[in-house]
């Protein structure tokens, strides 16, 4: 089904594997702040990088998998069946810096990021700055062979798990004064500090803290591109990471009609199984029905990335892919925490913890009003049959 080719299918297969290894552990992670049992986060990285899990997204020359795009969202997808971000561990590190990168950033950052030995993270939002990153007010200073960097960050997901940041900032001087630019900062750096780290809805062990730079000297060195490029490389991550958002709810949402299908069949209420009244069929039947066409439109938007399409076109899939999807994932959640009852408002059930974690999928890699405006936006621009 879906037409998957053999070695689609395998790498489906281990990772589905992987993921069922996992899910074992997420109440005690969601008992213990998001951890899971100590020496398993672990093991399962070491996991992920023997069985070809990890940077399936990155190109062989640096020692990533060199996966399609396919490929990747079959990856992702089952790592979306496990709470707690617990497969987080499957990580895909950033595939537009290859292209730029310079031997000393290979060296030291990403080739041993793609080894699992180095984790990075990304402040970019603020707080009068989230879905439109254009809005930035942190800013970059150049000073002789550095830049001076000034401002605050609000939710840099992963920051107390990672070795470096990228930071992107707002040119304050020279040719390119007004533009963006991306610089890795290293963890810890002087001058950069943890304001406060708020509770989010879902457990997670990955922290999204507020963070200040506070005239924070980068060398020049540090500057991945050129200056002007910070946009370039926000737009190259957001188009990937909302295609992975949508795989990811696909596997949430697998989860939640499967198992919710299953309590369904031996609930009995009033002598007959819950699968039997036609109110809970109705939900099982549209949550299985929305399921289905998330799943081929993702599918068919990765293909169309190993096709090479127009990269605006592909702008406005991946935002098709990611509003669609994570739209169907939250209501699918809505509708199996109803089925479970009571059952499904225990944090020991998975539908309870997806109710809270998919909220955020709706908002974080831009907002579902923003992935709105772009598909409108282009398809004002180029006309209906070139977006499907």
């Amino acid at each position: 089904m879906y037409g998957l080719s053999d070695a689609d299918r395998a790498i489906q297969a281990t990772a589905r594997a992987f993921a069922d290894d996992l899910i074992p552990h997420e109440e005690h992670a969601e008992a213990h702040g998001g951890e899971p049992p100590e020496g398993v986060a672990a093991a399962f990285r070491r996991r992920a990088l023997e069985q070809g899990l990890f940077a399936t997204n990155m190109p062989v020359s640096v020692g990533g998998r060199g996966c399609t795009s396919l490929q990747q969202v079959l990856v992702q997808e089952q790592a979306g069946r496990v709470t707690n971000a617990l497969a987080w561990v499957l990580a895909t590190p950033p595939a537009w810096w290859p292209e730029v990168a310079s031997e000393p950033a290979l060296e030291r950052w990403l080739r041993p990021t793609v080894r699992g030995e180095l984790t990075e993270c990304y402040a970019i939002t603020e707080e009068r700055a989230g879905s439109d990153v254009s809005e930035l007010a942190t800013t970059a200073r150049r000073e002789g062979d550095e830049y001076v960097l000034n401002g605050t960050k609000w939710h840099v997901t992963s920051y107390n798990e990672a070795d470096y940041a990228f930071v992107q900032a707002v040119l304050t001087d020279g040719p390119h004064a007004g533009e963006h630019v991306l610089v890795v900062v290293d963890i810890p750096t002087p001058g950069m500090e943890v304001v406060r780290t708020p509770a989010y809805s879902h457990t997670f062990a990955h922290h999204h803290p507020v963070v200040r730079l506070t005239d924070v000297r980068v060398p020049v060195g540090h500057l991945v591109g050129g200056e002007g490029d910070g946009m370039r490389f926000a737009h190259e991550w957001f188009r990937f990471e909302r295609l992975m958002v949508a795989a990811r709810c696909l596997g949430a949402a697998d989860r939640l009609v499967e198992e919710t299908g299953r309590f369904a069949q031996e609930r009995v209420v009033g002598g007959r199984p819950l699968a039997e009244r036609q109110l809970v069929q109705a939900m099982l039947a549209d949550s299985v029905t929305e399921l289905f066409a998330a799943r081929s439109m993702v599918y068919e938007v990765a293909r169309s990335v190993d096709a090479g399409a127009d990269r605006t076109v592909l702008h406005a899939r991946c935002s098709m892919a990611k509003l669609y999807a994570s739209e169907m994932a939250g209501r699918v959640a809505d509708r199996c925490v109803q089925v479970f009852g009571g059952r499904g408002y225990m944090r020991e059930n998975v539908a309870e913890r997806f109710y809270r974690e998919l909220r955020v999928e709706r908002i974080w890699e831009g907002a579902s009003e923003l992935q709105r405006v772009i598909v409108a936006e282009q398809l004002a621009k180029r006309g209906l049959r070139a977006l499907v």
